[in-house]
């Protein structure tokens, strides 16, 4: 499991800040857009198998789309101004002091 931030806005992974999806949305809806997700996901991987450029544009917007509607791309799913610190270093960012004392024993 990747540590999250204290506010739920972020996963860490290899030193990276990840946003999480928006935790507004009903589990049905994010599991909706999870299966649609793995699913394009699944189209990525078979249009590069085909070598298929035009499919894999496809899928990679499907990708897109789903990112974006779970809350992890696109505008932001919290409202206090803060700003979007997605795929930024965590020890450039405001958490770097938590971060940092998550190491500690």
């Amino acid at each position: 499991m990747h540590p999250q931030t204290p506010d739920g806005r972020y996963f860490v992974v290899n030193g990276v800040l990840w946003r999480c999806s928006n935790p507004a949305l009903t589990e049905a809806e994010r599991q909706q857009w999870v299966n649609s997700l793995m699913a394009a996901r699944r189209r990525v991987k078979a249009a590069k198998s085909a070598n298929d450029a035009d499919e894999l544009a496809a899928a990679r917007a499907s990708v897109e789309q789903a990112k974006v509607a779970l809350g992890e791309r696109g505008p932001v799913w919290w409202t206090d101004g803060a700003p979007d610190l997605n795929r930024h270093r965590v020890g450039h960012t405001p958490y770097a002091h938590w971060f940092s004392r998550l190491a500690q024993p």
